[in-house]
């Protein structure tokens, strides 16, 4: 059943009706921008800074790619629990509204930049990536420890939804000679659920203050599930960004960031088998790149020549049939721009 969306309009009626804010304060509305699955809508008022969010029935890219409104309730949830673990890294959640999918929250600082636009524009700070790998740790160690009381994530139809169809499922319907080796990465998903999975720790999910402070965002997708896929999502992100380097020096600066992404993790950087549940993390690595250019949410900054260098490279890796360290991704891929 479809909701009445919020707009710049109507959405200050709306939260003074909520009680979250009061009809003496003055709000000024703001349009975010660059989400695809959510109306998202900044609200500033003397005293508060909050973002309101609003699931879509349908998101907003090329192809059909419909996902349970739901998702907002559970993205609730997350942030509690997320902001109890990593109280300044997590904004705190206000509000929420189960039956219009609305949840507002604090707005981080002002002055961040989302760390996917400073990593390409050349701002390159590999301590960033460091950061995330100690908070992603500690994330997956508080799920290792508590997955018992987790049972509310328990569902993954939203992961199935929003990750396994349009990035598994639909490359591998593209590509019957990786077919096989695709399908046996989603049992590999689906057969090691053995944390709290944050499902999209990807840079436009990242802020950055101007201290250099981090903070995460987007929630929506979190479940009980295998933890490598959060490294492997970050890590395809600096490889297609790595492969869009204009210049061999920001080429070392992302290679860097995810050396350290990996190391403050605590996964040996060099070899396959860090960590047993990791084992297959340099494929699952290479094959949501892949869905960054074939699958139904492409990056949009990759040009034709770039597009190609990453499909040969992520398609070798995947048709070798063998584990990968998922830095071996980042040295072929110079070798390919050679």
């Amino acid at each position: 059943m479809s909701v009445q969306l919020l707009d710049e309009n109507s959405v200050v009626q709306y939260l003074i009706e909520k009680k979250v804010i009061t009809a003496e304060e003055t709000a000024r509305v703001e349009v975010l921008t660059g989400g695809v699955s959510n109306v998202v809508l900044a609200i500033t008022t003397k005293t508060k800074k909050l973002v309101l969010k609003q699931a879509l029935a349908e998101l907003k890219v090329a192809q059909l790619w419909k996902a349970d409104q739901r998702r907002a309730i559970i993205e609730a949830k997350a942030l509690k629990l997320f902001h109890s673990i990593t109280p300044n890294q997590v904004p705190n959640l206000v509000f929420l509204d189960e039956d219009r999918f609305v949840l507002v929250l604090e707005r981080v600082p002002m002055a961040s930049t989302v760390w996917k636009a400073d990593l390409l524009s050349g701002t390159i700070n590999p301590d960033i990536a460091t950061q995330l790998g100690q908070t992603l740790r500690s994330w997956h160690d508080y799920g290792r420890e508590n997955l018992n009381k987790l049972n509310v994530f328990a569902e993954d139809e939203l992961f199935e939804q929003l990750r396994i169809d349009p990035f598994y499922r639909f490359v591998a319907a593209k590509n019957s000679p990786i077919a096989q080796q695709i399908n046996d990465l989603i049992s590999d998903l689906a057969n090691h659920k053995t944390s709290i999975v944050h499902g999209d720790f990807s840079p436009k999910n990242f802020m950055v203050s101007p201290e250099n402070k981090i903070f995460v965002l987007d929630f929506e997708v979190t479940h009980i599930g295998n933890p490598v896929f959060d490294l492997a999502f970050v890590l395809a992100h600096l490889l297609c960004k790595f492969v869009h380097a204009p210049d061999l020096m920001q080429a070392k600066l992302l290679k860097a960031c995810a050396e350290n992404f990996l190391a403050a993790y605590k996964v040996k950087p060099l070899t396959q088998t860090a960590e047993n549940e990791l084992q297959l993390l340099g494929l699952h690595t290479a094959l949501i790149a892949l869905a960054r250019v074939e699958g139904k949410s492409p990056v949009n900054y990759l040009d034709s020549a770039q597009q190609q260098i990453l499909v040969t490279l992520t398609k070798s890796a995947l048709n070798a049939k063998t584990a990968i360290a998922p830095l071996e991704l980042f040295k072929s891929a110079i070798r390919s721009t050679n």
